[in-house]
């Protein structure tokens, strides 16, 4: 059988394949009042559909642990009963399929307050009434269009990181079996860990023991509230693409980073990484093709054992086989090829041969 299709177990959890979905943000949900952060009709068809087509893991989009760690004013969130409700919808759905339902939790640092992609994305200022004030470990803006952050205290570090283990604690609640917290693309986990945009000068700065601090503390307090026979993966940017560029010298964080720190999540009980690049500095040259950093994902799994993840330009069901038949990855991620082909796991089946679990209804079409 395709190795596509070899279920993974992790702690006490089963999920049927291989071929998973990656968390990518929808910006569709309601900006402000009651129903703020809260998903709607679009998130439960947009998830359900991927379920159907059988993709063996669902992490849903980044999803914020407060109104400030959004990206946008549209983005989901997790930080009040109401929206704990809704994501229950889904999730029984999504188990109804068998699919294991995952989040990504999530703050969006420097990053956040930008308005969607098909509106621009451009940065939201704090007068206007979609907006608020970005934080981050220094005050350092994202580029020049950027609103600069507020620098975070010490107490603001701590309530953010209490934040990450209350909303855990309601993604248990609202049926997800996966907790991803997301360190990677430039937000603010991975504003605290490249020393790019962390200019600290105290315990959560400087030193790569200080700026793994933050996220190492996240780990541990949403680790303490997540249930010890589910798996909690993190999600990382493997290099900045910063240092690798000859003509860009500018200081990052890096591959030989990422390796550092993969041992350090796994002592504190991380059962996967999901290895991704780049999304901190918003002129780093980034070579992107097929597979690109499956490299990255690799080399953790080889240095390291910490399980992995690979994801980035997947598209073809051959592909996704050799990164796991050649040991590079445990499983794949999909992201854009899912938005084109909800049914993609369906088709590697067919292909590749393997099963699939095909709901009544579309059995015709086997």
């Amino acid at each position: 059988m395709s190795a596509l299709f070899e279920p993974y177990v992790l702690r006490s959890l089963t999920i049927p394949n291989r071929i998973w979905m990656a968390p990518m943000c929808q910006y569709s949900a309601e900006v402000s009042g009651p129903d703020a952060g809260v998903a709607n009709d679009w998130h439960f068809a947009h998830y359900g559909a991927r379920a159907v087509g059988g993709t063996g893991l669902v992490l849903v989009e980044a999803t914020a642990v407060s109104p400030e760690g959004r990206i946008s004013p549209a983005d989901l969130g997790i930080w009040n009963d109401r929206q704990v409700e809704a994501f229950r919808r889904i999730t029984d759905f999504l188990d109804g399929q068998g699919t294991v339902p995952g989040i990504q939790l999530a703050h969006a640092g420097r990053k956040s307050s930008t308005d969607r992609p098909w509106r621009g994305g451009a940065p939201i200022g704090v007068g206007d009434p979609e907006g608020w004030e970005p934080v981050a470990p220094s005050p350092l803006a994202y580029d020049e269009s950027h609103t600069v952050p507020a620098e975070l205290s010490v107490e603001d570090i701590q309530q953010v990181v209490r934040q990450f283990a209350d909303a855990a604690a309601r993604a248990l609640e609202a049926g997800f079996r996966v907790a991803e917290i997301h360190g990677a693309h430039g937000y603010l986990i991975g504003q605290f860990l490249s020393p790019h945009s962390n200019h600290r000068t105290d315990l959560y700065g400087g030193s790569f023991e200080n700026r793994t601090r933050f996220a190492l503390e996240v780990v541990d307090a949403v680790r303490a509230v997540w249930p010890e026979d589910l798996p909690l993966f993190f999600r990382i940017s493997a290099t900045d693409w910063l240092t690798e560029n000859a003509d860009d010298p500018r200081e990052g964080w890096t591959a030989d980073d990422t390796v550092r720190f993969a041992r350090e999540l796994l002592d504190h009980g991380v059962d996967l990484l999901d290895v991704s690049t780049g999304g901190l500095a918003p002129k780093a040259r980034i070579p992107a093709e097929p597979g690109y950093q499956v490299p990255f994902a690799q080399r953790v799994r080889d240095e390291t054992g910490l399980p992995v993840a690979a994801v980035g330009l997947i598209t073809d069901p051959v592909q996704a086989e050799k990164i796991l038949a050649d040991g590079s990855a445990d499983a794949v991620l999909l992201g854009r090829e899912l938005l084109r082909d909800p049914h993609f796991a369906r088709k590697a089946s067919r292909e590749l041969g393997g099963d699939v679990r095909t709901p009544e209804q579309y059995a015709r079409a086997v």
